[in-house]
C-alpha cells in the first residue's frame, strides 16, 4: 500500500518469450504464457524495418493490459496460436512464423545454477539489472513501464533460435537475423542474439 492509501498489486506471468530478427528488417517478440492472472495466452509484438510497432492480442483483456504497459503504433485484435517446442509455430491471420529452437546458450547454462525461486524474485532481478545492461545490449531485468507500473523479468533458462521462416502480412520475412536495432516496445528489448527465454514476469500496478 502506498502512503496516499492507494493499493498496488503484483501480477505474475510464467512462460517464455521468443525474440528474433529477420533479414527483412522485421523484429518479432512472441510471448507464450502458460500461467497468468487470466490463464494461458499468447501475444506478439512486431517492429518492422521502418520502426512501426504492432501488437497482436488475442482478446480485449490482454490488449488492455499490454498497451497499459508497453507502447505501440498499431494494435490488432486477432487469434494468436503458438504450438510446438523444438519448433515454435506462431499463427495469426496476419502472421505465419516458424522458429527453430536449438540448445541452451552459455547464459542459459549459467541460469541453471540459480534456484528458480531466487531467479524469478524482484529482488534478484533488481540486483542483476546493472550486469544485464552491460552484458546484453538493450536488455533490462527491471524498470518502470507505462501507467506508473513497475516490471521485473526473472529468467530461468535461455535457448538459441537457429532458424526463422514465414510471412508478415503476406510478405516474406526472410531468414534469421539479430534483433538489431533493439525493439522499442518498453524499457527493455530481447537479447540481440535470437533466443527463447523461459521466465517469470512480475508487473506491479495500481489495483
Amino acid at each position: 500500500m502506498r502512503e496516499d492509501g492507494g493499493v498496488r498489486v503484483r501480477d505474475r506471468f510464467t512462460g517464455a518469450i521468443a525474440g528474433a530478427g529477420s533479414t527483412s528488417g522485421t523484429r518479432i517478440v512472441v510471448g507464450r504464457w502458460d500461467s497468468s492472472p487470466w490463464g494461458p495466452f499468447a501475444d506478439v509484438m512486431i517492429e518492422d524495418a521502418s520502426g512501426h510497432r504492432v501488437l497482436l492480442a488475442p482478446d480485449e483483456r490482454t490488449r488492455d493490459f499490454v498497451i497499459a504497459t508497453y507502447v505501440f503504433d498499431e494494435v490488432v485484435l486477432e487469434p494468436v496460436q503458438v504450438t510446438g517446442s523444438a519448433e515454435w509455430h506462431v499463427v495469426t491471420p496476419s502472421l505465419d512464423l516458424t522458429l527453430h529452437v536449438g540448445g541452451r546458450t552459455a547464459l542459459g547454462a549459467l541460469l541453471r545454477g540459480v534456484p528458480p525461486f531466487l531467479a524469478t524474485s524482484p529482488v534478484w532481478c533488481a540486483a542483476v539489472d546493472p550486469v544485464a545492461r552491460v552484458a546484453l545490449r538493450g536488455v533490462r531485468t527491471r524498470g518502470t513501464a507505462g501507467s506508473g507500473r513497475r516490471e521485473w523479468y526473472g529468467a530461468t533458462s535461455v535457448h538459441a533460435i537457429t532458424a526463422l521462416g514465414g510471412t508478415w502480412r503476406g510478405a516474406p520475412l526472410g531468414t534469421l537475423a539479430r534483433v538489431d536495432p533493439p525493439c522499442r516496445f518498453g524499457f527493455s528489448s530481447t537479447p540481440a542474439r535470437p533466443s527463447v527465454t523461459s521466465l517469470v514476469t512480475t508487473v506491479e500496478r495500481e489495483s
